[in-house]
């Protein structure tokens, strides 16, 4: 078994740099709860922030996202804060453990940032009432600790728009990791996006149970080629999709950062994440006081998600046309699950004039319409 490194850093920012531009309110889900705050940190002293990483820094996936958005909280707020990150720990065996000694080591706001590590963050909370937790993509939380994840399912529905034009097979490959409602919404709000520009595109999924596992990810990306993806995308961590999309000469997007240096010709965009705004607004808020638990959810309109720039292989009209529902998303008058939405076996789902709420988006374990694979059970 290959042994895996954990690696912690340190970094104390220099001095220098205003922060007020930094201090803007986040918009917090409206069935959201706020806990009253614990104790301010120390004035005079940097904020000791740290970070738990599920992979690897240099994935170019979820974990790098993460920490560009860790070096843009230090660029933001130079010597107000010290940062230090842990990457490669298990959601099983590592977690708590990792979690505690963040906790022991001083640092008072701790970001963990898989969903595996919801209940490890949760126990070590309990012992630690004075340090705020924020754990991202889960729904568990108490009075230090709030939850925050992007609106994903904005941009994977843009992203569905696109490859609804560009394939020519009517088939689009998706790379699952593990099948929570995370996962599940992303691939359905895909799904609505194709259907939305190409009713006869069908999507099929495979899963490699793992958040980052680039062999893995390459395995069911020429997987799916051979079932006749001619478009790939995927949310794992790796950017092993795109490569393998520009070797066979096929379209690809990619997920969490930038990846078209991966594939010049493959990638067509990438649905991003951006955490630096929240990660400054959530260190000032521990360094003034005014921190709370909250379950934040933000979408395009608050920075949380984009698109990467589009490639120029896709024609302008469709350019425009995705900008254009982009722009409606900002502004609330489209949503990736507006109704009718139905199920796989034709049930309607979300009635016309509806949309999916956050509460079903949330526990989504259903496919919509368009895609053909199933969900695995989970083991028992």
């Amino acid at each position: 078994m290959e042994r895996r490194k954990f690696l912690k850093y340190a970094t104390l920012t220099g001095s220098g740099l205003a922060f007020a531009s930094c201090t803007q309110g986040r918009t917090i889900n409206s069935q959201s709860e706020v806990y009253p705050s614990v104790s301010p940190v120390a004035i005079n002293e940097p904020l000791k922030v740290g970070f738990v990483y599920g992979g690897p820094v240099g994935d170019f996936g979820w974990t790098y996202a993460h920490d560009l958005g860790r070096r843009e909280m230090e660029a933001n707020l130079q010597d107000k804060i010290k940062t230090t990150f842990v990457e490669n720990v298990s959601e099983a065996a590592d977690a708590e453990r990792v979690i505690r000694q963040l906790a022991l080591d001083g640092n008072k706001l701790i970001f963990t940032t898989s969903f595996g590590y919801m209940d490890a963050t949760i126990k070590v909370a309990k012992d630690f009432p004075d340090i705020f937790f924020e754990h991202c993509t889960g729904y568990k939380h108490t009075a230090n600790v709030g939850t925050y994840l992007g609106r994903f399912e904005e941009t994977r529905y843009l992203t569905g728009m696109i490859a609804g034009k560009m394939t020519k097979s009517n088939i689009i490959g998706f790379i699952g990791a593990y099948p929570v409602p995370e996962v599940i919404r992303g691939i359905g709000a895909f799904a609505q996006g194709l259907r939305a520009t190409n009713p006869q595109a069908k999507v099929r999924v495979l899963w490699v149970q793992s958040w980052y596992d680039p062999s893995e990810e390459r395995e069911a990306a020429q997987a799916l080629v051979n079932l006749g993806a001619d478009v790939l995308t995927q949310h794992t961590g790796s950017a092993a999709a795109v490569q393998l999309a520009e070797e066979k000469g096929i379209y690809a997007f990619g997920y969490n950062t930038d990846m078209s240096k991966f594939g010049a010709k493959a990638h067509l965009t990438s649905a991003i994440n951006k955490w630096g705004k929240f990660y400054t607004d959530r260190a000032l808020a521990a360094i003034d006081g005014t921190w709370k638990s909250q379950e934040v959810w933000d979408g395009i309109a608050q920075g949380m998600v984009d698109l990467s720039p589009m490639n120029q292989a896709i024609p302008g009209d469709i350019q425009q046309l995705v900008n254009a529902k982009r722009e409606e998303l900002i502004q609330g008058t489209a949503h990736p699950f507006d109704g009718p939405v139905k199920d796989q076996k034709g049930v309607v789902r979300v009635p016309k004039g509806k949309v999916l709420d956050d509460k079903g988006q949330l526990a989504m374990d259903w496919y919509v319409e368009g895609i053909e694979a199933a969900i695995p059970q989970k083991k028992s």
